[in-house]
């Protein structure tokens, strides 16, 4: 039977992984926006290894993306949707993905997807992709109310006032 020390001393060893996890995390995107791929990945490994978190499959997976590695970077985003289906960049990543790979139709169901995620810093990028995906389908009305809907969520994303600018010009 559990005592209160065994559980006290493994909620210690938990906030010490996540500690260790969390750091190793900061590093390898520290890495990571310095270049250092190979190294990024090495040590978001090692995190994932220690505790493995949706943060830690996805930004290893937006890092093989760096590198050309689009079937890696899905694959770590599923495994981020397994971890915590609740997080919502693994979604619109996968949708990303799919639009480098010119598969438009199966990135619009991942942006849907995320837009649908309770955990998301910001629902602007999964309007703005489903924007491009839209314009490149030249499903002009529907890209339009998807760059509105990216500026409602924040209104200081150039890119989808931009799009909204060039699709208004070129509808009138």
């Amino acid at each position: 039977m559990a005592t209160m020390d065994d559980s006290d001393e493994a909620q210690a060893g938990g906030r010490q992984k996540l500690k260790e996890a969390m750091a190793l995390f900061q590093e390898a995107y520290q890495e990571q926006m310095r270049g250092n791929l190979d190294e990024a990945i090495a040590l978001y490994t090692r995190s994932i290894e220690i505790l493995p978190t949706a943060e830690g499959y996805t930004f290893r997976g937006w890092t093989h993306s760096f590198q050309g590695r689009i079937e890696e970077a899905i694959a770590d985003c599923l495994k981020a949707i397994e971890v915590d289906p609740s997080f919502g960049n693994p979604y619109n990543d996968i949708g990303a993905y799919l639009v480098e790979q010119d598969r438009l139709d199966a990135a619009i169901v991942w942006f849907e997807r995320a837009l649908q995620a309770p955990r998301y810093e910001s629902y602007c990028f999964p309007h703005f992709n489903l924007g491009r995906v839209y314009e490149r389908k030249k499903m002009f009305s529907r890209a339009l109310v998807e760059y509105r809907a990216a500026l409602q969520a924040d209104a200081r994303h150039i890119g989808a006032r931009h799009a909204v600018g060039r699709l208004c010009r070129m509808m009138n």
